[in-house]
């Protein structure tokens, strides 16, 4: 638990050195590719960035002596996720979004590495097998399926704030530009282009299932299983819905405290995925251009998560489980949102 506690802290402050739009790049792009380095350095920090997050860098001395004082095991797995997050950060900070190759690239910088350094700190802990922290692919493909659903969510409100996530190779059959997506003419076409990036963002579901059945843990379970279905809720909310084009499309808050409490083994999590899966199914428009491979997906889906029976975990919970299940999905959402967030605002600066 203090292993990922300093994890996020440190992957904090390089979020900071990045989101600091005053820093010159000439400056950033070698902090980001040597800030893996400054967790031996005792005395280094940063005191001129003007981010709100500010003191992260400012007491960065006391973030790592804590980080030193871990088991070696827990810093060589902070260590070389911040190594390769901050070349990865470097590497988009000129650099558009441009295939469904580069997007997979760019989630995984931003929010697969996190999913494999949780991972390995999980085995590492001995709280999980080793497996999980060895199965690269599968604990990047959770980090890609939440990251993905916040950049399909996350339309308006990046573009309102002039950034742009959404893979060209996609819109651009489409639109002309991203931002013609949000103009009423073009909503039919939006609706599509939305369509096809949730189908995409659908098949790693199967990885996220194979993942969490590994898991043995039951608070890791939770920490795990409740952003995974509270993303497939989301992204069932948002196929077909021009919505995404006009605002922000959330789940409901009674919704979310369901999805909370019938997360917690693996079988409810496949029976919710099941759910999720038929409700996107029967909002297939059959003109739709995706339709297929949206289709074969939901499929593999449902065919991976046929509930054995009515949910297990849907019983009367105490007032405390309620609370340990929000804060594990509020942990969760976090470093999502945390370590990817401030990678999105330096993309948009690179390409003005």
């Amino acid at each position: 638990r203090h292993a990922v506690c300093i994890f996020y802290l440190v992957l904090r402050a390089l979020d900071t050195i990045e989101d600091d739009m005053t820093i010159s790049l000439d400056v950033k792009v070698p902090m980001l590719h040597e800030f893996h380095s400054y967790l031996y350095q005792p005395e280094w920090k940063y005191t001129e960035s003007k981010e709100k997050d500010r003191q992260v860098l400012e007491d960065f001395p006391t973030i790592s002596s804590e980080f030193r004082s871990l088991s070696k095991v827990y810093q060589d797995v902070i260590s070389d996720i911040c190594h390769k997050m901050g070349v990865g950060m470097a590497e988009f900070l000129e650099k558009k979004v441009d295939s469904q190759n580069e997007w997979d690239k760019y989630c995984h910088y931003v929010a697969g590495l996190v999913g494999i350094g949780l991972s390995r700190l999980f085995s590492a802990s001995e709280l999980e097998d080793p497996i999980v922290g060895q199965d690269t692919d599968l604990a990047n493909s959770m980090g890609l399926f939440l990251q993905k659903t916040n950049i399909i969510r996350d339309y308006l409100e990046d573009q309102l704030e002039g950034r742009e996530f959404w893979p060209r190779e996609v819109w651009s059959r489409y639109a002309k530009k991203l931002s013609d997506l949000a103009k009423p003419e073009n909503i039919d076409m939006a609706v599509q282009c939305l369509n096809e990036l949730i189908t995409n963002a659908l098949h790693h579901v199967p990885d996220v299932l194979t993942y969490l059945s590994r898991l043995k843990n039951q608070s890791v379970f939770n920490f795990c299983a409740i952003p995974q279905v509270m993303a497939i809720a989301t992204l069932a909310a948002c196929y077909n819905n021009k919505q995404v084009f006009r605002g922000v499309v959330k789940i409901r808050k009674g919704q979310a405290v369901t999805l909370m409490m019938d997360a917690t083994n693996i079988q409810a999590v496949k029976t919710i995925m099941y759910q999720y899966a038929e409700e996107i199914y029967q909002k297939i428009p059959s003109a739709d251009p995706s339709c297929h491979k949206t289709q074969q997906i939901v499929a593999s889906i449902r065919a991976r998560s046929l509930p054995r029976g009515p949910l297990a975990s849907r019983h009367h919970y105490s007032p405390i489980y309620v609370s340990c299940a929000m804060l594990l999905a509020a942990l969760s959402w976090q470093y999502l949102t945390t370590v990817s967030k401030a990678a999105e605002d330096l993309v948009q600066t690179g390409e003005n």
